[in-house]
């Protein structure tokens, strides 16, 4: 059974073979994240790479006049800081704490090392860096072609799945910097989903109460980011 904040609550992390794993224990440091810690900023030296197991993680870019928009959210699921082995070093998105919590860290010489030995630990990277870049290209179909509601409903639905919780503590003015768009539209969409039952909104505090009417009322975009992940990302847990 899987202990609190055990490196295994990363799906990624448990998805390595046993040989591998053990390599990596002894170079994964807990770490505890809070809200709105920046983890790495745009064209900064990446020096290590993040695997939540409590926390979400946004992926903003951020323009020059300071506006932003989320392209990403990163969870259990998942590592923040493909930069770091795919080459590129540094990245012009930002990354910040969406959701208090715990994860690991790996320093970035042992993750690209690890990566350029090939085999399994490269191919489970790839494919989670591709199910990533899934995400990022529907989060900017949804965001031209879809309303604010629906846009609200996939982002509480992704970030729920990220979350080993019904609960997300998060405030109108930051769901509003996430998807680049004014705090009154997401006040009014978020009261829409309450009206209609679908979730409960206090305080920063959301609580969803039907789910499954929260996934009948958003858009596609949801379903296809969701399906690649579990097609790319088969979830089992390192014995």
């Amino acid at each position: 059974m899987k202990q609190p904040n055990s490196p295994l609550q990363n799906q990624l992390l448990a998805a390595l073979p046993e040989a591998e794993l053990q390599r990596w224990l002894p170079h994964l440091e807990p770490v505890e994240l809070n809200l709105g810690q920046v983890l790495y900023e745009s064209g900064a030296a990446m020096l290590y790479v993040y695997f939540p197991t409590s926390t979400i993680v946004s992926l903003l870019y951020v323009l020059e006049d300071g506006a932003s928009a989320e392209i990403a959210v990163v969870g259990f699921e998942g590592l923040v800081g493909i930069s770091i082995f795919m080459g590129g070093g540094t990245t012009p998105s930002r990354a910040v704490v969406q959701s208090a919590g715990s994860g690991y860290r790996l320093r970035a010489d042992v993750i690209k090392q690890e990566f350029e030995r090939s085999g399994p630990v490269m191919h489970l990277l790839l494919r989670y860096t591709q199910a990533l870049i899934t995400q990022m290209a529907q989060t900017a179909v949804c965001n031209r072609h879809h309303s604010l509601d629906q846009q609200l409903c996939r982002w509480l639905l992704l970030s729920l799945d990220r979350l080993q919780s019904n609960q997300l503590v998060m405030t109108q003015e930051l769901i509003a910097n996430m998807l680049g768009v004014r705090r009154e539209g997401v006040t009014e969409a978020a009261l829409k989903l309450q009206r209609a039952g679908l979730i409960s909104y206090a305080r920063g505090r959301i609580d969803v109460l039907d789910r499954p009417g929260l996934e009948g009322r958003t858009c596609e975009c949801y379903g296809v980011v969701k399906r690649e992940y579990d097609r790319l990302l088969p979830t089992r847990t390192a014995s």
